[in-house]
């Protein structure tokens, strides 16, 4: 009987696979957070750390190999030097997208993603993730601009345009607001990741409304929705703040 030839495994680099060669190319996790960071606007070390929470050796080792690929490029900005994006850099735009889509909709759907564990996320990463969540279904022919103003720690001013099937997040007042949203940040996030339930909050005062009728939950996905009497411990309003805008509004 002829002995059989034992199967040769070939090296990885070896095989021609788009999908391998790629991420060879791109590298970790950190290489696609970093460069979604990026295409917003050139950024500071500092800025990266505090929108990422990458450890400060490894953000360093990341923006190096991100140089080094191609990627990336530091600029001078004043008396600081800032990262940005090359064109090469920039060419990821549609595969990032692409994952953010990809993670919505199937934690939507199959992953059963407990939204209790962003408790230290900011209103302005889900604001600027508006865009990954946006139903594409209900955008067409649509022409509306929200303007967020969100009080306290990490609050801000957002305006919020969604025109010709697509969602532009800018920091600033807008030009000319369809909606005005008014709220307390940790309030406002609670309501966007689906934790808190808006009409209660309407109802105390806590998140006010003023221009047109639209409204944000109607264009933008949810990762969840609160279950029915959800009070949302892990982003609870205190009954103080409910008093102070009674008392405002008297």
């Amino acid at each position: 009987m002829a002995s059989r030839s034992p199967t040769v495994i070939p090296r990885p680099a070896g095989i021609f696979d788009p999908v391998a060669r790629a991420l060879e190319v791109m590298g970790d996790r950190w290489t696609l957070v970093l460069v979604r960071h990026l295409l917003g606007g050139d950024r500071g070390f500092q800025e990266l750390r505090v929108r990422t929470g990458i450890a400060p050796r490894v953000l360093s080792s990341r923006l190096r190999d991100l140089a080094a690929a191609g990627f990336v490029e530091a600029r001078a900005e004043g008396t600081r030097s800032v990262y940005g994006l090359t064109p090469t850099g920039r060419s990821l735009e549609p595969i990032i997208a692409s994952i953010a889509r990809w993670w919505v909709r199937q934690g939507l759907d199959h992953l059963e993603i407990d939204t209790n564990r962003f408790t230290e996320t900011s209103a302005q990463s889900i604001l600027e993730s508006l865009p990954f969540l946006l139903r594409e279904d209900r955008v067409q022919g649509v022409d509306v601009t929200f303007e967020m103003r969100l009080t306290g720690p990490g609050g801000g001013v957002w305006s919020v345009h969604i025109h010709d099937g697509r969602c532009d997040v800018r920091p600033g007042f807008a030009e000319r607001a369809d909606v005005r949203y008014t709220a307390e940040a940790r309030v406002w996030c609670g309501v966007a990741l689906g934790i808190v339930d808006a009409r209660d909050l309407y109802k105390r005062g806590l998140i006010t409304k003023d221009g047109g009728r639209e409204a944000m939950d109607h264009y933008f996905m949810q990762i969840s929705r609160p279950a029915a009497g959800a009070n949302g411990d892990a982003m609870r309003v205190p009954a103080a703040a409910t008093r102070a805008r009674e008392r405002s509004r008297k």
